[in-house]
């Protein structure tokens, strides 16, 4: 496994820790897990050229200029729900969202409905693979592994018009 780290435009206070920075995890197959810390790493010394890419595509996701993400994932340790889920969040357009509903009936499970929520819970690259877009039915926000502020500000990142205005974030 190889890890890069970056800085994060948002900062997530909790437990008494500031988490300002995303770490990149990556096989040789493709990206595994992005999480927020508190502290970065040292880089691995020798990268992955998706992992150098998938940089540039976060930073130009928060400056607004990036609507879809093409990096290579490696999903090899999911079970085939959990992929099929993801691939479906995937499927999200920019500035749209669905419910958690509506995912499980777009993978033939309609009464999967709290199932398709753990996979979203357990979505080891969030924002790469959109988690954030799912909503429940009523359309009120739910569940997002950092916090309602943070998929708020995604989603006003997203969508101004329906989630309020959200300036442009740039890494630090």
């Amino acid at each position: 496994m190889k890890h890069l780290y970056l800085p994060s435009p948002f900062e997530l206070s909790t437990k008494g820790k500031t988490l300002r920075h995303w770490k990149l995890t990556a096989s040789s197959s493709g990206l595994k897990r992005l999480q927020l810390l508190e502290e970065a790493g040292e880089d691995s010394p020798e990268l992955y050229d998706f992992m150098r890419e998938a940089r540039e595509q976060l930073q130009a996701y928060f400056a607004g200029r990036l609507k879809n993400f093409d990096l290579p994932l490696d999903w090899s340790e999911a079970t085939d729900f959990y992929r099929a889920v993801w691939t479906e969040l995937m499927n999200i357009p920019y500035g749209h969202t669905a419910s958690y509903l509506e995912i499980a009936r777009r993978i033939g499970k309609p009464k999967a409905v709290r199932a398709v929520g753990q996979a979203n819970r357990r979505n080891p690259l969030p924002i790469i693979v959109p988690c954030h877009r799912v909503i429940a039915t009523s359309g009120e926000l739910h569940g997002f592994y950092y916090g309602l502020d943070m998929k708020r500000q995604l989603l006003a990142l997203e969508n101004p018009k329906s989630y309020g205005e959200q300036t442009r974030l740039e890494f630090t």
